[in-house]
């Protein structure tokens, strides 16, 4: 465990460097890039706080929500007349499908103003209703995306979604009865909760193969610094020798039936849509409260607060509230890191987005991640060796778990972390 250790702590290091931001107020967002980019909207509503959870999700409340949709098509309308272009969209929360008209409105603005190629929604189980998932079909939604997390009753229970989406039994039936509407279903899990054991991810396991969904992402457990302590309360502290051991048990039981689309999502028939958009996109533009992407070499972060969000889109004026500008080397090394996460990067294309070959800017990482065993160099190619594929899996916990401390003080500023609302 001594490399997962060493690259978690670097990555560690570096993501709490990148979103230390250098500018907050007011900011315009870049010009717009001359080929499309992937838009990624966010809805933060949810009707209950899973208390593992640390997206920027607030307790839903009708009134609140509508207006919040209503603001969310007028930040379309603003980048649309800024000249941006959006290839794909993925609309993630929160739970988007809170409001279903609300949600097919907005669908119906983004196809108006944009045309993307591709849409992807996150929701719930308990929305997985198949005239919903017909009418987003209708609407170029190519995949949905359910959050299961287990199948196991007790861990539903501890975690609070039993009762709010039902068992295991519920949880089967209302999949199978949601497959063959969208092109792509999937479904999201979660490994190495600190109550779980070897039989209960065995029996998920099982249980998806049979159910045999589009695609499937086994996420680790991932939690922020301040959901950690929640967590603890709750069922202890989860070890990285049990997330270690548990990926070769995911990994084992999928080959064969699926294909890796990344480091940690599994594709049936070779579904190109996942949920890091990240990592097939070089840019991407956050819209909605507390959304973030990268563009023109930065990252910028729209406004946590919900009221301050919808004054500004009402006064005409980008909701974004900080932005930091990368350095050339820093944008090759997340190139790296999310090229990697989907399993290959082509030399070729690092060479004509950076203007020098893949050794010459990052040499040291590379040489070290060979000596490791993580990468080989086939052709023009960097793959992920079966070893790679884990490491890199630790690397994007360590990410996401930094953007998600990120997310836990922006929310604490905006004074919505205590209280849930805004």
């Amino acid at each position: 465990m001594l490399v997962e250790r060493f690259i978690s702590r670097v990555i560690r290091h570096n993501t709490a460097h990148c979103f230390s931001f250098e500018n907050q107020g007011e900011i315009e967002p870049p010009p717009a890039p001359e080929k499309p980019v992937h838009l990624y909207l966010h809805v933060p509503f949810c009707s209950e706080l899973c208390p593992y959870c640390s997206f920027h999700r607030v307790a839903f409340r009708e009134d609140a929500a509508r207006e919040y949709f209503r603001s969310l098509k007028e930040e379309l309308r603003m980048y649309h007349d800024r000249g941006y272009s959006f290839s794909g969209v993925y609309i993630g929360g929160g739970t988007p499908t809170v409001l279903p008209d609300e949600l097919l409105g907005l669908l119906d603005s983004l196809n108006g103003y944009f045309s993307p190629a591709e849409i992807s929604v996150e929701t719930n189980p308990d929305r997985l209703d198949r005239r919903l998932l017909a009418d987003l079909a209708d609407r170029n939604v190519k995949r949905v995306s359910v959050g299961v997390q287990t199948f196991d009753d007790g861990i539903l229970q501890a975690i609070g979604r039993f009762h709010k989406y039902g068992s295991s039994a519920l949880l089967r039936e209302r999949i199978g009865d949601a497959q063959g509407i969208v092109d792509t279903l999937n479904v999201d899990m979660i490994y190495n909760f600190p109550i779980q054991t070897e039989r209960m991810l065995r029996q998920d396991l099982q249980t998806l193969v049979e159910l045999s969904p589009d695609q499937i992402t086994f996420y680790p457990l991932m939690v922020s610094s301040l959901t950690r302590d929640r967590m603890k309360g709750i069922m202890g502290i989860s070890g990285q020798e049990t997330e270690k051991r548990f990926y070769g048990i995911i990994t084992g039981a999928l080959d064969g039936l699926y294909q890796p689309s990344s480091a940690w999502c599994f594709s049936r028939r070779g579904a190109s849509m996942i949920d890091e958009y990240i990592v097939i996109n070089d840019d991407y533009v956050g819209a909605g409260s507390g959304a973030f992407g990268l563009v023109a070499g930065g990252i910028y972060a729209n406004t946590f607060s919900l009221s301050d969000y919808g004054r500004r889109i009402k006064e005409g004026r980008f909701p974004l509230s900080a932005r930091k500008i990368f350095s050339r080397r820093e944008l090759a090394r997340y190139a790296l890191l999310m090229g990697l996460f989907g399993l290959s990067m082509d030399t070729d294309m690092f060479r004509e987005k950076f203007h020098a070959p893949v050794w010459s800017l990052l040499g040291p990482e590379l040489l070290f991640f060979r000596l490791v065993g993580a990468v080989t160099f086939e052709g023009k190619r960097i793959k992920l060796t079966r070893k790679g594929q884990y490491y890199w899996v630790a690397m994007m916990r360590e990410f996401f778990t930094g953007v998600d401390n990120f997310r836990d003080l922006s929310r604490e500023a905006a004074g919505i972390v205590k209280e849930g609302s805004a």
